[in-house]
């Protein structure tokens, strides 16, 4: 299964909407996908006291990472970094099991010039830490607000072929360094 992370909090956000295409792509291609939308983060985890024991309500959030095969992160760029939100849920799950050997996979998306490059660079750095395994192939989405249309669908049909084919590829990718089949 691959686990999708909308990288956010911020209610109908941008990166939710780019999320949606990337899970209907996966339906298309018949691949198992878990959602993980930072959205519905518990509060309880936000406590300083989660650094020391991690609340009930945040196991399925901590299990969805440790039960994927794979995981698709779609994050946008906030103040030219990762969401805050994002980087704490990093820091809250299992280590180093939550993401060593585990193929991992990047979507950016800004309203700025670069498409959320330097934050996907640092989660690159991030995830390259914790020796994930990590597809090369990323997808920017500059500009964001014009590439959506205002029922927050992306207009442009090469955009969405540029997500199809990172998620083909990303299959395959996972498949042979699982050894498995997701379809």
């Amino acid at each position: 299964m691959i686990t999708l992370i909308v990288g956010t909090n911020r209610p109908q956000s941008n990166t939710r909407k780019v999320a949606r295409h990337v899970e209907e792509i996966y339906a298309d291609l018949k691949v198992p996908i878990h959602l993980l939308d930072l959205a519905q983060l518990p509060p309880e985890i936000f406590s300083p006291t989660s650094y020391a024991k991690k609340p009930k309500p945040f196991e399925p959030f901590s299990e969805a990472i440790l039960r994927s095969d794979g995981l698709h992160v779609v994050s946008p760029e906030y103040n030219g970094s990762v969401p805050g939100v994002l980087k704490y849920f990093i820091d809250m799950l299992k280590f180093p099991e939550s993401f060593i050997q585990r193929p991992v996979c990047f979507v950016g998306l800004s309203a700025g010039t670069w498409g959320a490059l330097r934050p996907i660079e640092q989660l690159q750095a991030i995830f390259g830490y914790r020796n994930a395994y990590i597809f090369p192939e990323r997808v920017f989405l500059p500009g964001i607000r014009e590439l959506l249309d205002e029922s927050g669908r992306l207009k442009d049909p090469e955009l969405l072929e540029r997500l199809r084919t990172q998620a083909e590829g990303f299959v395959d990718f996972v498949e042979r360094l699982r050894g498995i089949k997701l379809r």
